[in-house]
């Protein structure tokens, strides 16, 4: 299937092996990989950047195979996850940043101009699913404006 907003097919990458034995290496319980996990999200870090530090600097591979439960999860649980779901919120960032730049004496800059208009549609597309899934508000709307409060 083709992408959406350019010509090109798919990305190819890599998968996880189906199999996978328990990483017996590990010298981390699942309870204290929780602990590591909520440390980091009080802090307000997300998901992602979660996984990468705990991949890099404490050799734990992957959260989900070892606790049974995701990083994402597991910050709900602790109530560290924040208002917006991960993609919407940086979504946003993208959006506030390429409008400063739009404002800031690039008001040619066609190609800018048409990624912004591209992120947005991506925007309400996820808005609209996310109200569908009960994840957001139904009265809650989309504005560039209010995005950069959020943002900040």
């Amino acid at each position: 299937m083709a992408r959406m907003h350019t010509r090109k097919r798919g990305k190819s990458g890599s998968n996880k092996p189906l199999i996978s034995d328990s990483k017996k290496w590990v010298s981390y319980k699942p309870e204290e990989i929780e602990k590591l996990v909520i440390k980091f999200g009080s802090k307000g870090a997300q998901s992602a950047v979660i996984g990468s530090e705990l991949r890099d600097s404490y050799g734990i591979p992957d959260v989900k195979e070892l606790t049974g439960k995701k990083i994402s999860f597991i910050l709900k649980e602790s109530k560290n996850y924040g208002e917006l779901p991960e993609d919407l919120f940086n979504l946003l960032k993208r959006a506030v940043k390429i409008k400063k730049h739009l404002e800031d004496n690039n008001k040619k800059d066609l190609h800018s101009t048409r990624g912004f208009r591209l992120i947005e549609s991506k925007i309400k597309r996820l808005v609209k699913y996310y109200k569908a899934k009960k994840v957001l508000e139904n009265n809650w709307t989309y504005n560039i404006e209010t995005a950069k409060i959020l943002i900040e």
